[in-house]
């Protein structure tokens, strides 16, 4: 089997367990996005089809590059299957000429799902090692069943008369719910996922969560600080908070009511290497104090503040600039950034930023405001830039400004 493999990921807009699920964000990006990423990352997988009766659910997968097959109401209530929105999805592109060989069927309620375990599914699909697919994890828990209302129990999966060493025993697998593969013919004929020769995917388990009550987006919240860790950023535009991200929060204020701010040194240097690679940076205060723009003039970028709306400032300039929301990042600390950072492909959170801030950022830096958070975010992006570019101007660009301090220093910026 050789042909067209296509991934498809049912995504309602209702759910009563936890309203608006797969709008909900884990680390900066809405379930239903991270599903899309993962399948357009995946080497495989050649279109990505979100089926949905929502429509900002259709906006955010359009977004994330994903295409949309609306599904009508009778397929949209909590009674219909999975299998009803896949089969549906297929009718509909097999009306267009569109009819894959191998289904790949993506969960948006797992958020953590490698793109390079969905190629390992499709290659046991095309290498016709298996009929159906599904992510799983090894389990060599004892299992037991209830065998009346008193409390009795029967072990399932062991003898509990013999009580074998787990290396003594073969792991059962247990399902993640992530994804599934399949032969789209043999799915069509069986009408369910799991036909003929079925396997296993296995995939780590400190990423097969999934997201069914509100306290599982509270864990996955807090692991994707940890799994998504990403090295580089790809955007056009840094925009920043100034006080808590330029700043480390704090002010001096001399006898005669005159403050000034402490700023890092590393962050001017971070700022010139965004420059030298083409990617402007925006400071968006609402500080009053004409320090925001001193310390524009200081890196040479454009600054607005005394700004009370941000989230209108930040949706304004990026349209006036023609630049697209998921290609801008937002870095912020405390609450009034929730609304910017909810506009743009990459929200930030400075190292320490309020929680909720925190909790709606796609990436918590390492550092924090005031202390080289900015440089941080800028070297991330300008990775990415010369990671793109020729080998020679990546070799000689990385040699000219490869110095990282380990104690940056700081300098204070006087207001007047």
């Amino acid at each position: 089997m050789s042909g067209r493999v296509i991934a498809i990921v049912p995504a309602r807009g209702g759910s009563k367990g936890v309203p608006g699920k797969n709008l909900r964000r884990v680390g900066g990006r809405s379930l239903v996005e991270r599903a899309v990423d993962a399948c357009r990352a995946a080497r495989l997988v050649e279109a990505v089809y979100v089926s949905t009766d929502d429509a900002e659910i259709a906006a955010r997968a359009e977004a994330a590059g994903g295409k949309v097959i609306m599904r009508p109401v009778e397929l949209s209530g909590d009674t219909a299957s999975s299998e009803s929105a896949l089969l549906h999805a297929l009718d509909q592109l097999s009306l267009v000429g569109d009819e894959p060989e191998v289904l790949v069927f993506v969960q948006c309620t797992s958020p953590f799902i490698a793109s390079d375990d969905l190629d390992r599914g499709v290659e046991m699909i095309i290498h016709d090692y298996a009929d159906s697919v599904f992510s799983a994890v090894p389990s060599y828990d004892f299992l037991w069943r209830a065998d009346d209302g008193f409390g009795l129990v029967t072990g399932q999966n062991h003898n509990p008369a013999v009580r074998q060493r787990r290396q003594e025993r073969a792991p059962h697998f247990r399902e993640t719910g992530a994804f599934y593969v399949m032969s789209a013919a043999g799915f069509k004929a069986a009408r369910h996922r799991f036909f003929g020769r079925t396997a296993v995917v296995q995939v780590p388990e400190l990423t097969a969560v999934d997201v069914d009550h509100l306290h599982d987006l509270t864990l996955a919240g807090a692991l994707a600080q940890v799994i998504d860790s990403p090295q580089e950023i790809d955007v056009d535009v840094v925009i920043t908070d100034f006080d808590g991200v330029h700043t480390d929060d704090s002010a001096t204020i001399g006898q005669d009511g005159r403050e000034s701010v402490r700023v890092s040194r590393a962050d001017g240097l971070g700022v010139e290497r965004l420059r030298s690679v083409g990617v402007p940076l925006l400071i968006v205060s609402k500080e009053i104090n004409p320090v925001v723009q001193a310390r524009a003039a200081k890196l040479g970028v454009e600054a607005m503040h005394n700004v009370e709306d941000k989230r209108q400032v930040v949706l304004e300039w990026l349209a006036a600039h023609q630049i697209p929301r998921d290609r801008a990042a937002y870095l912020g600390n405390d609450v009034n950034d929730l609304g910017p950072m909810g506009l743009v492909g990459w929200p930030v959170a400075v190292a320490d930023a309020h929680p909720a801030v925190r909790a709606a950022a796609r990436l918590v830096l390492a550092r924090s405001g005031g202390h080289g958070a900015v440089r941080e975010l800028c070297d991330l992006v300008v990775e990415h830039r010369l990671r793109l570019a020729t080998p020679t101007m990546a070799t000689t660009a990385s040699q000219a400004h490869a110095t990282l301090f380990s104690t940056w220093p700081h300098v204070s910026l006087d207001s007047g």
